[in-house]
């Protein structure tokens, strides 16, 4: 059994950070590629960003890059995803998702993703 747990979400001004972390429970955290994904009220879901299990592989969502960094630490089970210069149009519900894939990769495709979390809430206000 595979659970995800997201935290670090809330409310933040227009050019501030957060950073929302996730934890993996289950075996095999350190052959999982993960990423984060998001989606606001009436949008499509979003790719944010994704990270090897290797942690050489990274990728990220073209409205994010330069502002985001995503990270990992094997040992803890985590990723973490860096939030600066937010935006209002950031504001959304971001997902924690994982595959158990045979190779090292940071696919934006979330059909790519079996394992997912319930989402943590980040608001930007203006």
């Amino acid at each position: 059994q595979v659970e995800l747990v997201e935290s670090g979400g809330g409310l933040v001004e227009a050019g501030g950070s957060l950073r929302l972390s996730c934890v993996v429970s289950g075996y095999g955290f350190s052959s999982y590629n993960m990423a984060w994904f998001r989606q606001a009220p009436g949008k499509e879901r979003e790719f944010v960003a994704a990270i090897s299990w290797t942690s050489d592989t990274k990728n990220y969502g073209a409205s994010v890059r330069g502002r985001f960094a995503i990270f990992r630490d094997n040992a803890k089970n985590t990723v973490d995803l860096q939030m600066d210069s937010l935006r209002p149009d950031d504001t959304a519900s971001y997902y924690c998702a994982g595959e158990h894939y045979a190779l090292p990769r940071a696919t934006p495709s979330p059909s790519n993703y079996r394992y997912w979390g319930q989402g943590t809430r980040v608001t930007v206000s203006s």
